[in-house]
């Protein structure tokens, strides 16, 4: 069996994904906050 050492494991295809996934989470909330105001001031 392969000895595991701590720390060791390479994270940067993980870390660039979820960077990607917070990107997409904020701009998303934002892209749904000006649309919520675009309704309520558009729509009738």
């Amino acid at each position: 069996m392969a000895e595991h050492k701590h720390g060791s494991m390479d994270t940067t295809v993980q870390e660039q994904t979820y960077s990607g996934f917070i990107t997409f989470t904020v701009r998303f909330c934002i892209f749904l906050a000006i649309f919520a105001v675009f309704l309520a001031v558009f729509a009738t």
